[in-house]
């Protein structure tokens, strides 16, 4: 029989992996070809602050989206703020590598490493909620690997 839509539910152990590794490939590899860039340093800091940027907006906005729906108070400007930060996160990005003298293949290379690092946060602060919700809700059952 299955859950109502409102019960708690802890996600997979392969989901919450999954997430994880998501997050740190995509951070790892990113930064791996920063530290490799033929690029100037102020140029590798600008793709670090984005990256850095990004996902801290991607995951205030998950935590806003989430706070909404759960009935907890986000407030308007807060809400649109986070929107606006993961937008502007992403446009750098594009606007950063569309001017840069990468090869389209590097061009590539570093926007889906950045898409997949958002994902991964993204991903991971969903299942830190999902499971801080679940153990509120079983507290008999905090810990246990199922």
């Amino acid at each position: 029989m299955p859950a109502p839509a409102n019960a708690a539910q802890r996600p997979t152990g392969a989901f919450i992996g999954a997430s994880w590794a998501a997050l740190l490939v995509g951070a790892v590899v990113y930064l791996m070809g920063l530290w490799n860039a033929q690029m100037m340093l102020n140029e590798k800091g600008y793709y670090f602050t984005l990256l850095m940027y990004g996902l801290f907006s991607a995951v205030s906005l998950q935590k806003s989206v989430r706070d909404r729906l759960e009935g907890i108070p986000v407030t308007g400007i807060y809400y649109c703020l986070c929107w606006v930060s993961l937008l502007l996160a992403v446009l750098l990005l594009t606007i950063g590598l569309w001017n840069a003298t990468l090869a389209a293949s590097e061009k590539g290379f570093y926007a889906m490493a950045f898409l997949l690092a958002l994902f991964g946060a993204v991903a991971v602060q969903k299942n830190i909620r999902d499971i801080a919700q679940f153990n509120r809700a079983h507290p008999e059952l905090e810990g246990s690997a199922e």
